[in-house]
């Protein structure tokens, strides 16, 4: 199908791609185009004006900052799997990364426009929110900072505002002790997951003493499965594990669609949380 009319710009700089979208209330960005071109062709997106920023360097690249690692928003997921500062300073960025669609999305998709885009069967944004990421925005006014719990207020729909564009992400780093491990159930190597779990777990002395999980396509928006990491905390790696893990379901709403009802994704979310709890806590 063919989109129906739109302007198109292609800004010099961050300051003059936020000028231009603070002049149309109606304007919207376009990074790698992976999530939005999509939807332009089948008429489900009626932007006035496509600000390109694909060209723009202050978005780009990976930077260590020392007790976080900053991720500019451009960076392409190829980028982002492959930096050896998020390999090193945030291996659950990487481990996901490596699981976005197919080669031909990554080297194409951005780390940033997978988040501001909002959907919660995404892989990015689950593993960011588990991870206490903070989104840092950038509009004319200045530069404003959201933290991932608040960033994803509904389907398709983040806190940024008129006129901002998502700068970049930092990443706590949560340094020694942690295991990390992404595991998802999808259809095919291409398709939406039909549930995700991200996991952070910090061991030490055969327990679990703190863990941080996040869950893809669950609800509304990606979610933190608070019950089951309360649940885990003080577990012994083992068999008590699995009985923690039967709590990651609690409070989801997961959606219905033709792959999969409610209570499918439930089961998924409890299984794949036991996985990847499993395989963070370095439990065989």
């Amino acid at each position: 199908m063919i989109p129906a009319p739109f302007d198109y710009v292609r800004p010099g700089s961050l300051a003059e791609a936020c000028q231009e979208l603070a002049a149309d209330e109606d304007a919207k960005v376009i990074a790698g185009g992976q999530s939005l071109l999509p939807l332009l062709r089948l008429r489900l997106a009626y932007p006035t004006k496509l600000v390109d920023v694909a060209r723009l360097p202050e978005l780009s690249g990976v930077h260590d900052r020392g007790d976080h690692v900053f991720i500019g928003a451009m960076t392409t997921h190829d980028e982002v799997m492959r930096s050896d500062v998020v390999a090193s300073g945030c291996p659950l960025v990487a481990l996901a990364t490596a699981m976005v669609a197919d080669p031909a999305v990554r080297h194409r998709g951005t780390f940033g426009g997978a988040l501001a885009h909002a959907d919660p069967a995404g892989d990015l944004p689950a593993v960011v929110l588990a991870l206490d990421g903070v989104l840092v925005a950038r509009s004319a006014q200045g530069e404003r900072e959201i933290p991932a719990a608040d960033f994803f207020v509904d389907y398709l729909e983040s806190a940024l505002e008129q006129g901002e564009v998502l700068a970049g992400v930092k990443i706590p780093k949560l340094g020694d002790g942690w295991g990390f491990h992404y595991e998802k159930f999808h259809r095919t190597a291409q398709a939406w997951a039909v549930v995700g779990v991200a996991a952070a777990v910090r061991r030490s002395n055969g327990t679990v003493q703190e863990a941080r999980i996040g869950l893809t396509n669950m609800g509304a928006t990606p979610l933190r499965a608070r019950a089951v990491e309360t649940a885990l905390q003080g577990v012994e790696l083992g068999d008590g594990l699995r009985q923690a893990c039967e709590e990651a379901a609690a409070g989801t709403s997961p959606p219905a669609d033709l792959h999969a009802q409610p209570d499918y994704r439930r089961h998924l979310a409890r299984v794949l949380t036991h996985r990847a709890v499993r395989t963070a806590a370095g439990t065989p």
